[in-house]
């Protein structure tokens, strides 16, 4: 299937030749009318982004330096101007929606000297990216991204410091949000995207960047008064092998070499002024490179039965669990007989750095997954899969594997995300999908690799078994943060489920801070096509009708509703495949009382099945109660959450 753009309307409206001129104001307003992004050229390029009568963006520098002296922003001549008005819809058969609009006005400025500025006003947000004209290829020395607030507002920020080899470039992309102002930030930390920022008036500004492709990603650092600038990793020129993370020991002066003739990545800015709009926002799918696969078929999301979280811990087996042909055999067999798609193979089942050497029989394994109808996925390291990208991908192709997740990518420097788009697009050729796990935010380039069924680049699931604070209040904030720049592979699904002070870390047999409620809802929620249920095949079988709610979840969907939600406080959403719609809710440590309207349902009655929390989910988060009821469009449902909490239903048309 190709991707489709209908509905096309184009007006051009051309501001005709402009020889010679500086000092000039231009700017784009919305199709709404409501934003207004500016920008001013001269001895510098500066941009701002109104909202009615509310600042964003207040005048901030832009620029790229190139090695050869000449910066691309600095006494800017504006040649030529034009304008565009556009309407589509795009198809989008991987996504939590089946289309997507895409409706903006843009404005294209071309300086002198073979560059030039794109800017997008959208109804939610904002965009630009600069372009060059040039012949052969540039060095850029770094990209001047200037983010100016007008006062000292909050912010929600995520800090890398989980540095690998002492290298701040070389990071695993998960943290909790520091929620402080923008005076309150450090010198010199870096937050990687997506940042969000409270700008008052209930207006939230998220910070993004899509469509990178052979370039590196974006951080922010703090600068004089109220600002975030853009901070970029330098290209790696010596790199060694760490056990199993590719570490870099030195970096060279410039942020990449590349083309003289490109469209460089956009800065993206998303208005939202209630914020539920940020928990179901399109702007990746908008800006980035449509689909380079013609024929989509052959990829198929689904759920996942997974291994390492739940450390093989199977029991009440006649065999030894574990890194075996048994052990995969159950997986295969709990998976078929659950209805999901897959089994992982996480790590373990070859040499991690030359994945030829093979310590599982894994054609054994997807032989008896064919015979059950159930896909096998085989784990990685981004070292072992790029040793012979090639041959491994024939190799494991020509034995049935479905696909692979690649880890410890942990960077986004040139040399990383060209090989991210390079190994997607190997891995098409094979027809294989990949979950890149290790990663940073995927910006957009499951769009362009709609092969690319889920990235991680956010602390999940795994974090709960060595331990870590308020993991639900993280919960609830993803949703509007970092899933706007993408899918999260965070790994829901564990069935030991804890009160905040019942929790403690154990490896062997994880628990989950929060209740039973707050997991199921993570399947309605949590956007992921390609969606793991983390815990064993024992536990499960255990809790069936947990296991039975789950296995009915699609991971990809005709519709996204975001129903209500405050950031880090709570959310609510539904989404709806076919006829029936899922729903869910969950809350941070505070209990609390919601309400849900039903009006997303539509005509008729439905069968509604309800997993909420137990009476006494505060005290073992384990406790739940399931019912079954007749719902229609009309009805209000009131939800009460336990603290750590959830609520989670489906819907059938009746």
């Amino acid at each position: 299937m190709k991707f489709k753009a209908i509905a096309l309307i184009c007006t051009f409206f051309p501001f005709g030749m402009v020889l010679a001129q500086s000092n000039k104001t231009f700017s784009v307003k919305s199709p709404d009318g409501k934003t207004n992004l500016t920008v001013s050229t001269g001895s510098a390029i500066n941009w701002s982004v109104k909202h009615e009568s509310t600042e964003i963006i207040t005048p901030s520098s832009i620029a790229i330096d190139l090695a050869d002296g000449e910066v691309l922003g600095k006494n800017a001549i504006v040649k030529k101007s034009a304008s565009v008005s556009v309407s589509e819809t795009i198809n989008t058969p991987i996504y939590k929606k089946a289309s997507v609009s895409n409706n903006y006005n843009q404005l294209t400025l071309t300086f002198k000297g073979d560059y030039g500025l794109i800017l997008r006003a959208y109804n939610d947000g904002v965009a630009y990216r600069f372009f060059t004209q040039k012949k052969g290829e540039i060095t850029i020395i770094n990209e001047e991204a200037n983010f100016n607030f007008k006062d000292d507002d909050k912010a929600f920020l995520p800090f890398a410091s989980d540095y690998r080899n002492k290298d701040k470039f070389n990071s695993s992309f998960e943290a909790h949000y520091d929620n402080i102002n923008l005076s309150a930030i450090k010198k010199d930390t870096l937050a990687f995207l997506p940042v969000l920022v409270d700008v008052g008036n209930s207006i939230k500004a998220a910070i993004l960047e899509a469509d990178l492709q052979d370039y590196p990603g974006m951080y922010l650092t703090p600068g004089a008064g109220q600002n975030l600038h853009g901070v970029f990793a330098p290209y790696p020129t010596e790199e060694f092998l760490n056990r199993i993370n590719y570490s870099v020991k030195s970096r060279t002066n410039y942020i990449a070499k590349t083309s003289g003739t490109r469209s460089f990545p956009w800065r993206v800015v998303v208005i939202s002024t209630e914020d539920k709009q940020l928990a179901d926002n399109d702007m990746m799918q908008r800006l980035a490179e449509p689909s380079k696969i013609a024929d989509l078929s052959w990829i198929k999301p689904g759920k996942v039965a997974w291994d390492w979280w739940n450390d093989w811990n199977l029991t009440h087996v006649d065999f030894k669990a574990g890194i075996n042909v048994p052990t995969y055999k159950y997986y295969i067999d709990f998976a078929a007989a659950n209805k999901l798609e897959y089994i992982i193979i996480d790590e373990g089942w070859s040499d991690d750095g030359d994945l030829n050497k093979l310590k599982l029989d894994v054609q054994q394994v997807v032989d008896y997954g064919k015979q059950k109808n159930i896909g096998v996925i085989l784990w990685s390291t981004w070292y072992g899969i790029t040793r012979d990208t090639e041959g491994l991908f024939t190799k494991f192709e020509q034995m049935g594997v479905k696909g692979f997740k690649i880890d410890f990518i942990d960077r986004d420097d040139q040399k990383m995300v060209s090989s991210l788009y390079e190994i997607a697009q190997k891995a098409a050729a094979h027809h294989l999908m990949v979950d890149y796990h290790g990663m940073y935010k995927p910006s957009g380039i499951q769009r362009t690799w709609p092969n690319i069924v889920n990235c991680e680049g956010v602390k999940g699931l795994e974090n709960m078994k060595w331990g870590v604070d308020n993991q639900p209040g993280y919960d609830v904030s993803i949703p509007f943060i970092r899933m706007m720049s993408g899918p999260m592979d965070y790994t829901p699904g564990g069935m030991r489920n804890a009160s905040k002070s019942n929790f403690r870390p154990v490896n062997s047999n994880p628990m989950t801070q929060g209740t039973r409620s707050h997991q199921l809802a993570m399947y309605a929620i949590f956007e992921a096509p390609l969606q793991m249920l983390a815990d064993n095949p024992t536990i499960y079988q255990r809790e069936q009708e947990s296991t039975d709610f789950i296995d009915a979840i699609p991971t990809t969907f005709d519709t996204t509703v975001a129903l209500d939600g405050k950031v880090g406080d709570f959310i609510s959403m539904a989404r709806k495949k076919g006829t029936t719609w899922y729903a869910g809710a969950m809350t941070n440590w505070t209990p609390r009382e919601i309400t849900v309207d039903l009006s997303f349902l539509g005509d008729g009655n439905y069968k509604a099945t309800v997993f909420e929390d137990g009476i006494n989910a505060d005290r073992d988060g384990t406790d739940y109660t399931k019912k079954v009821v007749t719902v229609t469009a009309k009805d209000k449902l009131t939800i009460k959450m336990a603290s750590g909490g959830g609520w989670a239903a489906r819907f059938e048309k009746q």
